[in-house]
């Protein structure tokens, strides 16, 4: 298979403190992939390395092949990269519809009179974008909450529709940054089935950070792991479940919380 995204040597420093420290691993194409490890391990500052939130002291992010280390965010949306966030980045004074179609704002072409005067393709567009809004209400299983204001809706419905202006990007690669996080079992259940779906319907490639290690053992096809900002393993579920170094980080991690 061919490695969609590719991190090498990625650093990250914040003053004298190193965040991430030569931190390397590649994500197939059309796989799920974990990353794990105790809090503060720098999970969330790959993710926002790769997304372009932070620029990177050294290392380089590749995406397709192509080096996307200095590209601006909304470069990245455009490529094909969407990502949530581990707090709820969602419209909530919008309803459900309107949060999906902000997300697809990177796909319209029209000059600013044609959509002052909604003609021709301004009205191709908006016509396009209101079905691909649908495909994703359908997809999600949220039909009935579309016309609802995205901040009466339970937790975990937001984080469905935080995934689902993700979609509305139509991206090659989902960042998932805890998704599960503050769900129910039921929620968590759901959110694992879909996003299994977003790979084997879709054909998506995804890169989560994840702490729910029921579901990253369940759906992962590969999972790196990380600790003090640094890689200790990387492979299969199977493989990083017996790691020792994965087990003794984990250890250590509850006896210090202990």
């Amino acid at each position: 298979m061919t490695a969609l995204l590719k991190l090498e040597n990625l650093s990250k420093s914040f003053g004298g403190i190193k965040a991430v420290s030569d931190v390397s691993f590649a994500v197939e194409q059309g796989s799920i992939c974990s990353l794990i490890g105790p809090n503060g391990a720098g999970k969330t500052t790959v993710f926002n390395l790769i997304s372009a939130i932070f620029k990177p002291s050294g290392g380089r992010v590749l995406f397709d092949g192509a080096e996307i280390t200095r590209l601006p965010t909304y470069a990245l949306a455009k490529l094909g990269i969407a990502r949530t966030f581990q707090n709820l980045a969602v419209f909530k004074h919008e309803t459900v519809v309107n949060n999906l179609l902000v997300g697809m704002h990177t796909h319209l072409k029209t000059d600013p009179f044609s959509a002052a005067v909604f003609f021709g393709r301004a009205r191709r567009e908006e016509i396009a974008a209101r079905e691909r809004a649908e495909e994703i209400i359908e997809f999600l299983e949220i039909e009935d909450i579309r016309d609802q204001p995205v901040g009466t809706l339970s937790y975990g419905l937001q984080k469905r529709v935080e995934l689902g202006r993700a979609l509305a990007i139509q991206p090659r690669l989902l960042l998932l940054d805890e998704m599960v996080s503050g769900m129910n079992q039921e929620e968590r259940e759901d959110i694992a089935r879909f996003i299994l779906d977003l790979k084997d319907e879709l054909g998506l490639t995804v890169l989560m950070v994840e702490h729910d290690m029921g579901i990253v053992m369940d759906i992962s096809d590969h999972v790196c792991v990380m600790n003090y900002g640094a890689k200790i393993a990387d492979g299969t579920p199977a493989d990083v479940s017996a790691n020792p170094a994965v087990i003794d980080a984990y250890l250590g991690a509850r006896r210090s919380a202990a």
